[in-house]
């Protein structure tokens, strides 16, 4: 018989076979990150069939804006994220405490600015990308609604990056299918019977991912055997303070670099017209949930480094690593497989319209292979982040996305402008994508096997302070 609270309890990634504890890690991750792409889908769908095309197109033209200004974010939440699976590797308390107050602490802070500032930069923003008058409002309106709500977003964020330090993947994907079966919930309460539009699916979105922040903070407040979580720790503290941010801020700036590229690639895509944004908001959608695998087991490859790094058993991570990438390698084909195959009926659930059907596949077909290099290059560069070296995975985001991808993309349209396609083929932002995923690969494989992730854990790091 299964034991509920052994599912449910933190998990020691520094025994056992490595690819078990790697699959058993993967498989939670692998759900929750599937419902949390459903927070978006459900967006998009609801917003396509009760609302209209138009509606759809105004929520994808406000990603790139949202995902800019929660880099903060992204950056505090991978920082735990190591922090925590380090010092849990090496049965550290004090310090595991230490960091996750500090952790629950700035996150309170970024909230508030973020509150502050994203109503303030949104419309401009927009306005700067060109973006359709015929869908401005409603991009504002997404986005303010989204900001003023930011807590949720920003907390539960956070704290599931501590309990996935911890190893516990179960509990975070518990919480977070509660709070997407409530989103989808509320969006066909505010969209459809109340009628509140765009604003409506922004709405009950933050809502679920608040109810997911309090679940996951009782959570802790229970773990009472592996860490203290009271008012003395909630304190910042110096060294943890610059730990988060130097751990943290690299991946926090490589999800700004995703972001600038977006809006720039969207300023882009804005001038093929309204067809080709609705399309390009399909595939990103059906593309997050190809990405998921990918994601989920660079989530995993970072935990269980992390926590062997901590426990100096870098053998296991060598090991796991290798078994971990070929495990993500052959998942990734065969949803690539997948996707080619039945990827129009996918197409079909967000629209009737076929000519935009039509021209999502198309679209999706250019970056179907995409998606294997991108397994490579999310399990390598979650090695690293685990060992506590986010700085290269940043820079090589900074050559594939700012050096190669906007340039190429740019590039192709120019030199495919025509009658028909005045500002050129709509396929380049695609074609541009699928080039540098691929160079990525390439590159982050030839760093990981240079080593110099090896010394950049937390221990060795305070050893070398100490002397």
């Amino acid at each position: 018989m299964v034991d509920i609270k052994t599912i449910f309890a933190p998990k020691d990634m520094t025994q056992g076979t490595p690819w078990k504890r790697i699959v058993e890690f993967t498989i939670p991750m692998l759900i929750g990150n599937v419902a949390q792409q459903l927070y978006n889908t459900a967006d998009s769908i609801i917003v396509g069939r009760y609302i209209g095309d138009n509606a759809l197109a105004a929520v994808g033209s406000a990603s790139p804006v949202l995902n800019l200004l929660l880099v903060l974010f992204v950056g505090v939440a991978v920082g735990a994220g190591i922090m925590v699976s380090q010092y849990f590797g090496a049965q550290d308390r004090e310090n595991l405490s230490r960091t996750i107050g500090t952790c629950i602490t700035l996150t309170a802070i970024t909230s508030v600015g973020i509150m502050i500032i994203g109503p303030l930069v949104s419309r401009p923003l927009l306005v700067y990308l060109k973006t359709p008058p015929s869908i401005l409002d409603w991009c504002a309106d997404y986005l303010n609604v989204f900001f003023l709500g930011i807590s949720g977003f920003a907390f539960y964020n956070i704290l599931a990056g501590v309990l996935r330090g911890l190893g516990d993947s179960f509990s975070a994907l518990v919480f977070l299918l509660i709070s997407t079966a409530l989103n989808v919930g509320l969006d066909i309460l505010f969209v459809a019977r109340f009628g509140m539009g765009v604003p409506g699916v922004a709405l009950a979105t933050v809502l679920a991912q608040g109810i997911s922040a309090i679940f996951c903070l009782f959570k802790l407040l229970k773990m009472k055997d592996s860490f203290d979580l009271n008012w003395s720790m909630l304190k910042l503290n110096k060294k943890h303070s610059l730990n988060l941010i130097r751990l943290g801020l690299p991946s926090g700036l490589t999800q700004a670099v995703f972001s600038l590229a977006m809006i720039v690639v969207q300023s882009l895509t804005n001038s093929f017209g309204e067809m080709v944004i609705a399309a390009n908001v399909i595939v990103m959608r059906v593309d997050g949930f190809a990405m998921m695998p990918n994601f989920s087991f660079g989530s995993a490859m970072t935990t269980f480094t992390g926590q062997n790094i901590g426990a100096n058993r870098l053998d296991r991570v060598e090991q796991g690593t290798k078994v971990g990438t070929k495990i993500a390698v052959i998942v990734s084909a065969i949803i690539t497989i997948l996707l080619l195959i039945f990827g129009k009926h996918l197409m079909n659930v967000f629209t009737d319209t076929a000519e935009l059907v039509d021209l999502s596949m198309h679209m999706m077909r250019i970056l179907a292979v995409g998606y294997i290099a991108m397994a490579i290059t999310q399990c390598l560069s979650g090695v690293m982040r685990g060992a506590g070296d986010t700085i290269t995975p940043m820079w090589i985001s900074l050559i594939t996305v700012v050096f190669l991808r906007v340039p190429i993309a740019y590039g192709i349209a120019y030199l495919t402008r025509s009658e028909l396609y005045p500002t050129g083929r709509p396929e380049s932002t695609f074609i541009s994508l699928l080039i540098s995923w691929t160079l990525g690969a390439i590159i982050t494989t030839v760093y990981y096997k240079k080593g110099t992730w090896r010394d950049k854990g937390l221990n060795k790091r305070e050893k070398v302070h100490d002397l």
